[in-house]
């Protein structure tokens, strides 16, 4: 039935029975085909979808009454038939149709407002667009479907982004082009079969706009690239907003700037391109859900270069790479999981491996008596260990999506700010888990846009300093120590010590440098509220940027190492564990408590000679190690435990932290490496200073695992501990 028409569809109609479901199914494709494939006039595909939709409840078996629902199908062919005739009032038909399927609560989509130039004045246009969709999800909208319609509307979205700013590099790439308009053309189709109108029309419109790109009548230029980009962050929105109906009352909330944008859309003209394009900025509904990024009038030429990066097209011209880029697809065979019913399964396996490594640790086996048994439980600890690899495996994800949505950040914060700046990327493909992505987000977010608004210098005074006119910003991810490490880089003017030092004087947060090394002098841009900018933007300035970037990373037990030099750029390195529900650690016995403290922290363990040992003053004990002079850090008294050893000549020392900021523990001994699964304390104790979670040892007591910074931090800070000072307190 591929090729058949209107006149065909209803001849057909009138032969078939509510019991010839086989040649329902395949009148409903047809029509569909006709509906979406742009094979009748814009201004009759609604009725076409809407007699699809109702003959997929006949065929089904949900339609209420089979009667009106072969009338309903009737009547609304009978109406795209005279649509296409154009025998009755554009205007007329299509706010008359709207009417009626709001009060029926069935809707079929579309494009009512994308009328042909010719039949219809833009003036009539632009009024029938207010009045396309309803603000309510259809009564007979399947909720079932929606949060899968919603996930995979996200992700071709997500994809269409990234094509689109690859193509501000490629204008003529032409895979590029039909990667964002199938994306738009996906969520057309999909959005209208499920009644949600108001998204089939915008999304109709944003691929009309892409469609005349792909046939060549309009060039992609910049003011075209704002115009898309901006019709993602409406898609998204709009999807925010269906997901806000589905969660709550079943209204849908317009989001702000869409009868704007979508006059824009409809309106463009490439002739005026050069004069700017005045969008409207799309507000997000919720902060945690979808995220815009607010634009200005202003229009500086920025594009996308094969790497994930944005430059000037002169400066891409210049570097001689004429590769096209390559949009990557996705052809692995995957299936869906509920994220809830995954972290489920993930803590199952974590008890397993705890049960496992109670009954290896029972005392039964260390007996040597029982060695088909021992046996036994042996090769059952290796199933359950590669159990719990793959099951970590199963959360891992890549950077990429990361990576892609900071693409889109640096491009609109360079536009505002008036700079030619690169991005280039590496390392996308290094996974981490889910939960961590979810958090490390924000702070990249805070990072990139500081690094293009406070750290590249702008053109003109980048050429003043001997500098190309493009700043470079570098996001680069490895494996590191059993790490993962990000990389953010930018060649620009880099952190003033003398000011920080200035500003944090002015605030009260030291009294002096004095003895404070550069990695000192830079964590103090971490305080809240701490900022050196001259000037005050909308983008950044305001000192409430760097102190959320720590507290996440300090959420999911990363940390960030700064380097930077004057005239020569700044490096923020974040450190993170590859997964928070598993820990490699080493025990350690301090008097009659276990600790277990994370291998990526250690550098090494020795029992000192009494030479190596000193007191400094203002310093407490050290250790001179290899001509270093390391702090000692006693856990026994930070932790108020009994039972420990007193001289360092009698226990051992572990050298842990990094670079200049390494301290020595002293421990009673070691009792081995282990993979433990991490657990929260709860929220009877809350967050202890020092400990980051606690774990399940073999003998089934708790092993507290140690946060090396903290606990360094603590020791410095000369405070009592926290057991101490409850002691006292009751005292």
């Amino acid at each position: 039935m591929s090729s058949l028409n209107l006149d065909d569809a209803a001849t057909l109609l009138m032969q078939l029975e509510a019991t010839d479901t086989a040649d329902l199914a395949m009148l409903r494709e047809a029509l569909t085909d006709l509906a979406f494939e742009n094979r009748v006039p814009h201004r009759a595909q609604p009725f076409v979808a809407r007699a699809a939709r109702v003959l997929g409840t006949i065929v089904n078996g949900t339609a209420p009454d089979i009667p009106a629902a072969f009338a309903d199908v009737s009547g609304a062919i009978e109406e795209a038939m005279r649509a296409s005739e154009g025998s009755v009032s554009p205007a007329d038909r299509i706010v008359a149709r709207a009417a009626e399927t709001a009060a029926a609560a069935v809707t079929a989509s579309v494009p009512v407002f994308a009328l042909d130039a010719p039949e219809a004045p833009h003036e009539q246009t632009r009024s029938l667009q207010h009045h396309v969709g309803v603000d309510q999800l259809p009564d007979d909208a399947d909720r079932d479907l929606l949060p899968d319609f919603i996930t995979e509307s996200n992700e071709c979205v997500v994809h269409s982004e990234a094509a689109l700013l690859q193509l501000e590099e490629f204008p003529d790439h032409e895979e590029a082009v039909n990667t964002v308009f199938r994306a738009f053309h996906t969520v057309k189709g999909t959005s209208a079969f499920l009644g949600l109108s108001r998204i089939a029309a915008f999304a109709h419109e944003a691929e009309s706009l892409l469609s005349r790109v792909r046939d060549k009548e309009i060039a992609y230029t910049k003011g075209c690239a704002d115009l898309s980009l901006r019709s993602a962050d409406m898609l998204k929105a709009l999807l925010m907003s269906v997901e806000t109906g589905l969660n709550g009352d079943g209204k849908l909330p317009i989001p702000d700037g869409y009868h704007e944008l979508l006059d824009a859309l409809a309106a463009y003209d490439p002739t005026r391109d050069a004069d700017g394009v005045m969008l409207p900025v799309v507000q997000p509904l919720a902060p945690a859900a979808v995220r815009a990024v607010s634009d200005t009038d202003d229009i500086f030429p920025i594009a996308t270069t094969s790497n994930t990066a944005v430059a000037s097209p002169p400066a891409a011209a210049a570097s001689g790479n004429n590769n096209k880029p390559r949009v990557e697809s996705n052809a692995d065979a995957t299936i869906r999981v509920r994220t809830d019913r995954l972290d489920r399964m993930i803590d199952m396996v974590g008890e397993l491996v705890i049960a496992q490594s109670m009954i290896a640790g029972d005392e039964l086996f260390g007996a040597g008596k029982q060695h088909e048994l021992l046996r036994k439980v042996t090769h059952a600890g290796k199933i359950v260990r590669e159990l719990q690899d793959l099951s970590m495996s199963m959360r891992m994800v890549p950077l990429r999506a990361t990576f892609q949505k900071l693409t889109r950040v640096v491009r609109d914060t360079a536009s505002k700010a008036a700079k030619t700046v690169q991005f280039v990327t590496d390392g996308d493909d290094v996974e981490i888990d889910r939960n961590m992505v979810d958090v490390l987000g924000d702070p990249l977010v805070h990072m990139v846009r500081n690094a293009v608004d406070h750290g590249v210098e702008g053109p003109d005074e980048r050429v003043a300093n001997g500098k190309p006119r493009l700043g470079v910003v570098r996001l680069h991810a490895y494996h590191a120590s059993g790490n993962v490490v990000v990389e953010l880089k930018d060649d620009g003017r880099g952190l003033h010590r003398d000011k920080i030092v200035k500003k944090a004087i002015e605030k009260g947060l030291i009294e002096s440098d004095k003895g404070m090394t550069d990695s000192d002098v830079f964590n103090l841009i971490f305080a809240p509220g701490f900022s050196t900018a001259e000037q005050i933007t909308d983008i950044s300035g305001r000192g409430v940027g760097m102190d959320v970037v720590r507290r996440n990373l300090e959420k999911i037990r990363g940390r960030i190492d700064i380097t930077s030099a004057p005239g020569k750029g700044t490096t923020f390195a974040i450190r993170l564990p590859l997964t928070l529900a598993v820990t490699d650690g080493m025990l350690v016995r301090v008097g009659d408590e276990r600790f277990i403290i994370p291998l990526t922290h250690i550098h090494m363990s020795f029992r000192p000679e009494q030479s190596m040992l000193s007191t400094v003053v203002g310093r407490g004990e050290a250790v001179l190690l290899r001509g270093e002079l390391l702090p000692i850090i006693r856990l026994h008294r930070l932790f108020d435990v009994h039972g420990a050893v007193q001289s360092p000549l009698d226990g051992l020392l572990m050298i842990v932290g990094d670079g200049d900021r390494r301290t020595a523990l002293l421990v009673d001994d070691l009792l081995g490496q282990q993979q433990v699964v991490a657990k929260t304390l709860g929220d009877g104790l809350g967050k202890v200073p020092g400990v980051s979670g606690g774990a399940i040892l073999g003998d089934g007591k708790v092993g507290l695992i140690l946060d090396v910074t903290e606990t360094v931090a603590l020791a410095q800070s000369h405070e009592p501990s926290p057991v101490r000072r409850d002691r006292q307190a009751a005292a």
